[in-house]
């Protein structure tokens, strides 16, 4: 034990640690910055088509694009909005607070190209075009705004370039117009062209299309000329236009990839939802803790409570966003943090139940624990690692308040939890350490029984994969599909066959509807294109007694899509790549890694197939989720494998079979406790994490639940399918 100055240097480091941490997240709506699934708003990935671009013209391109878009972002009046490249032709831009996606997507998107062309005037020459289709050489024979034809130039006069400012004003007949200034490069032109070409038309032409067309009086040399259309602009239009002309002409047309957007309802009840289910899941966990270990269980949950104070201290530093994910994220890492306490608990279980003291029973259980601790949370925070590389936004957020939150629990498990006893031992009354135990010494033969179980095992995982499979497309979500989700909330409920007659009248046809039992005022749609407005504009014609609001929309093109399914699988392949190598580096012996992965294997097929039996389709929350499992479920079997290892030490007369039997009933209740009392939380993420949390915790639940089969019945007996002769290293 500690000298009392090493204890009080040990207390003084938790308790400023714990006010620094308080400190950075007080107060937390103003320290901790909420993701764009929480607050609502847009998140777009834009690609630069730079298809018809040569080659010199595409070189800074994309930069050029990058700058204009966030120029017109700024004037947009949109607060800490992110716009950044990915890749060589993508970029990011999140909008946090937006929800007018077609008024943000054209000021966007909006190529700006504006051009002041020539028109030909001749009657003859417009009429022999429009019944012979030959327009003379130079002209197009096109449509005005109004729907006149008119003989275009196709070269024009003067382009955007030589507009100095773009302001709305008020044209003669007090409607919103634009006024544009141009440069003294431009001004000159502009007063030839205009002095050259007196009782000829000039046309203004934006991204192709034809604002007006006015004959020219005379020269005009003031540099200024303006924009207006029969029956006036509205002056969101005018102060859209303005900006996109003061920013400049896009370099290339922008296609929009993926496009999420949250309403900000869905985003309160996302908030709502996560609290709830992160303070549930707490109570479950701290009143377990504090009813099964006593006194122990305490010291547990005060350890607990500082993890999730340095969880939020940590974010608050490194200004980290926090996402539904994250929040999720959050209350698994307080489960996966009791695990430690249980390993240790248990530990000092087993050393009182040898009849040594106290103290070192208490400095034995945490010096045997050490290992297990370490080699189960490396293994999750390898799958959080790769989750965090190949992830978007959200998903990003989960793996860095798993990685930060994983952290925080081996500091508080081990050393805040221990220096607690070394407090308690201050006072020469501290001689018993009570612990309730529901499952005591256990006998059985869990590898004659193998075989069963295999079959079993095959038998779950055949079914789940032909229903798998049989689906097709139809088992992954637009994530990897692509296509659009629409959620909407009703005032009140609206029959599904109803909305598909609506559907249909707009020429929607292939929309599959989805109406939630939960609340039947939520309606989902999805479908292979985007026909948001569409049926937007229909439910607002329709609906105008039972209006609604738009909790998300969700977008994703099909390469966009295919590339999400390649980093899925790549997350995938490397986190268990990972696992295997570190298993095997720890454990000295390939079949340990062999065995533990092929069982990660196994809770991951399992897994899947049960989304397919429930009709839940995979997107990147389930990916999520599988990686988690993948990571979280081999922790089981590090404790066997640590205990094999020990036994194999100190047991040299006994065979392989008989040393994996007796370590698997000495750890039996502390894989069903780890695995038990994290799936408290995972049940509070369950019911009252909200219906986007709904499929990821279910998805958990399913994989821990096998995790705790497959470390019994299926990595442990491998190992000694594998193993003709191991010789106890370590």
């Amino acid at each position: 034990m500690a000298t009392r100055k090493n204890l009080l240097y040990k207390a003084l480091l938790i308790l400023g640690l714990a006010g620094l941490s308080l400190w950075l997240a007080y107060p937390l709506d103003k320290k901790i910055n909420l993701g764009l699934d929480l607050k609502g708003g847009m998140h777009l990935v834009l690609r630069v088509d730079l298809s018809q671009m040569d080659e010199k013209s595409k070189n800074g391109a994309v930069e050029r694009a990058l700058e204009i878009i966030s120029n017109r972002v700024n004037e947009f009046g949109v607060a800490e909005p992110l716009i950044q490249r990915q890749g060589g032709e993508h970029i990011l831009v999140q909008l946090p607070g937006v929800t007018d996606r077609k008024r943000a997507k054209e000021l966007i998107g909006k190529t700006a190209l504006l051009e002041f062309k020539l028109v030909n005037s001749q009657a003859k020459a417009l009429s022999e075009a429009g019944q012979a289709g030959n327009p003379p050489e130079g002209y197009e024979y096109v449509n005005d705004e109004e729907g006149k034809p008119l003989l275009l130039s196709k070269s024009a006069s003067l382009t955007g370039e030589a507009i100095k400012d773009a302001q709305v004003g008020v044209d003669q007949y007090g409607l919103p117009s634009v006024k544009l200034e141009f440069n003294e490069k431009g001004r000159k032109t502009f007063a030839e062209i205009t002095a050259s070409q007196i009782n000829e038309r000039l046309a203004i032409v934006l991204d192709g299309m034809i604002k007006l067309a006015p004959v020219i009086n005379q020269g005009i040399d003031s540099g200024e000329a303006e924009i207006t259309r029969r029956g006036g602009f509205s002056s969101q239009e005018a102060s859209d236009i303005s900006i996109v002309l003061r920013s400049g002409a896009l370099p290339a047309p922008m296609v929009i990839e993926e496009e999420r957007t949250i309403g900000p309802l869905l985003g309160a009840d996302s908030v709502r939802s996560g609290i709830k289910a992160c303070l549930i899941g707490s109570a479950l966990v701290f009143g377990f803790m504090c009813i099964y270990y006593l006194l122990s269980g305490v010291v547990a949950s005060i350890a607990l409570i500082l993890n999730f104070v340095l969880i939020l201290g940590f974010m608050a530093y490194f200004n980290a966003t926090l996402t539904l994910p994250g929040i999720a994220g959050i209350v698994l890492t307080l489960g996966m943090a009791v695990d430690a306490n249980v390993l240790i608990n248990e530990r000092i279980r087993e050393e009182l139940k040898l009849g040594r003291p106290l103290s070192i029973a208490i400095s034995s259980g945490y010096t045997k624990a050490f290992s297990a601790i370490l080699d189960s949370n490396v293994t999750t925070l390898i799958a959080a690692f790769f989750l965090f590389q190949f992830g978007s936004g959200p998903i990003r957020g989960f793996a860095l308040t798993l990685s930060v939150g994983l952290l925080a629990s081996m500091f508080t498990a081990i050393f805040v939890t221990r220096t607690i006893f070394e407090l308690l031992f201050l006072n020469r009354n501290f001689k018993n350490l009570s612990m309730l135990q529901l499952i005591g010494a256990t006998k059985f033969d869990f590898i004659a029984k193998r075989r069963f179980f295999y079959a079993l095992s095959v038998l779950v995982i055949g079914a789940g994969m032909f229903i798998f499979l049989k689906q097709g497309k139809n088992a992954y979500g637009i994530d990897f599909s692509g296509g659009q989700i629409q959620e909407y909330r009703f005032q009140r409920p609206v029959p599904v066959e109803q909305i598909r007659l609506l559907l249909k009248e707009s020429g929607i046809n292939e929309a599959a509807i989805q109406q939630f039992k939960e609340d039947p005022r939520i309606v989902m749609l999805r479908s292979s294109q985007d026909t948001a407005e569409l049926a937007s504009e229909k439910f607002k014609a329709h609906f105008k007694d039972n209006p609604y609001d738009l909790l998300r929309i969700e977008n994703v093109g099909p390469v966009v899509g295919k590339e999400l399914r390649q980093k899925a699988l790549s997350a995938l392949a490397l986190s268990l790549s990972g696992i295997l190598v570190y298993v095997a580096f720890r454990f000295k012996h390939f079949n340990f890694a062999a065995a533990g992965v092929l069982a990660l294997f196994h809770d991951i097929l399992v897994t899947l197939g049960f989304l397919a039996l429930s009709g839940k389709q995979i997107d990147l929350l389930i990916v999520t989720a599988i990686l988690t499992i993948a990571g979280y479920s081999i922790n089981d079997t590090i404790v066997i494998y640590d205990r094999v290892r020990e036994n194999m030490r100190s047991m040299r007369k006994m065979s392989l079979a008989e040393i994996i039997n007796l370590s698997v009933n000495q750890t039996l209740s502390r894989t069903i406790l780890t695995s038990g009392v994290t799936l408290l939380m995972v049940i509070a993420l369950f019911f009252w994490g909200g219906e986007v949390l709904h499929n990821f915790a279910f998805c958990l639940l399913v994989g821990f639940i096998s995790g705790i089969y497959s470390t019994v019945y299926i990595a442990s007996p491998l190992v000694l399918a594998w193993s003709r002769k191991i010789s106890p290293k370590g």
